[in-house]
């Protein structure tokens, strides 16, 4: 038996509590940035309360989704540029909820590393509530994990969970029918997909992170950390407008997999790819690998981050209230009775 006398300490194992609550204290401000009307508590109880009923619901149906920002975190780890990953996350998540049709109400964060580095962790969260305020939903919580031995000096692994709600009978897609109109809402660049391919490229090329970009102004690693669009508010905007049957997030499989998840059997689309110009990002990605055309349609989102599925009689309507609310609106194609995806003009 020991008095605990000189005994081992969970610091002295490299768990450091206090490093922990000083974070917590030092994000309290940026989550309380994210308060809307539903949220019942604030950071450091055991979860987050939210009040349906308050927020403005009466028969809601909950949607949730969880995703990551993949290897881009790598970028953002190597070049020590933080501030923009956490918007990445709270993107990727909240992006899906708005395809099921719901609002998303509010988000928890998940960030393990071996080390904590509060400076560096407070930057991200800063960023992940951004992104939260950004798409009107509360950051009401979240898990930070400090694991020695699990990851090495400096990297971290970063997971997002989103909660939302609409209206029972409101979910989408609903009643997509041959003839519907799709309208394309540009990307701000790779967004958070089609990463690990990325970095092979920037390899391939012989640049370094921190090298001037050739595509764009800033560095390399800047220009491929530019974070993911929110779609949400202007696609509120669209459903309001009347007429939507669906939206598809283009994150992996890029728009050849993933408009087809929106569809009814047997239904395909058309797409004409003269109706946009490729951003110079994609041009340069696609040079460097010598990578064909259908492949960087089923890897990247060619700059097209979200694609909306509309009755034919309520284009305008909604191309109104989307550039209401400040977008830019590309008439892409249509949905067809012919089962598959199929491709007119060119990439460029």
């Amino acid at each position: 038996m020991t008095s605990g006398k000189n005994g081992l300490t969970y610091a002295q194992a490299g768990v450091d509590i206090d490093a922990g609550n000083a974070l917590v204290e030092k994000i309290k401000p940026a989550a309380k940035r994210t308060n809307r009307s539903g949220v019942m508590s604030g950071l450091g109880g055991f979860g987050g309360l939210f009040d349906l009923k308050a927020a403005g619901y009466s028969d809601p149906i909950l949607v949730s989704a969880t995703d990551g920002v993949g290897t881009k975190l790598r970028i953002a780890i190597d070049t020590g540029e933080y501030s923009t990953i956490g918007i990445d996350l709270v993107a990727m998540c909240v992006n899906d909820l708005i395809c099921q049709g719901a609002e998303p109400l509010l988000f928890l964060d998940y960030f393990a590393t071996g080390k904590l580095d509060v400076e560096a962790a407070a930057v991200i969260i800063e960023g992940i509530a951004e992104g939260c305020v950004q798409s009107g939903c509360a950051l009401v919580g979240g898990e930070t994990a400090e694991m020695p031995g699990m990851y090495e000096e400096g990297d971290f692994d970063l997971a997002g969970f989103a909660v939302g709600a609409m209206e029972r009978g409101q979910s989408l897609p609903e009643n997509v029918s041959v003839g519907d109109v799709l309208l394309a809402l540009p990307s701000s660049g790779v967004h958070s997909n089609g990463y690990s391919l990325v970095r092979k490229l920037v390899e391939k090329s012989g640049l370094a992170w921190g090298d001037a970009c050739p595509f764009a102004e800033g560095t390399l690693g800047q220009a491929l950390l530019a974070p993911t669009r929110l779609y949400v508010k202007q696609c509120m905007a669209a459903i309001s407008a009347g007429g939507v049957h669906g939206f598809t997030h283009i994150t992996g499989g890029g728009l050849t997999e993933n408009i087809p998840r929106a569809l009814n059997d047997g239904q395909g689309i058309a797409i004409n790819l003269d109706a946009w110009s490729l951003p110079p990002v994609f041009g340069w990605l696609q040079q460097q690998g010598g990578i064909s055309q259908a492949e960087m349609l089923k890897t990247f989102n060619c700059g097209l981050g979200m694609v909306v599925i509309v009755a034919a009689d309520k284009v305008n309507d909604v191309r109104a209230a989307l550039e209401a609310a400040g977008e830019t609106v590309l008439d892409i194609g249509t949905v067809t009775d012919t089962a598959g995806v199929h491709y007119s003009g060119t990439l460029a």
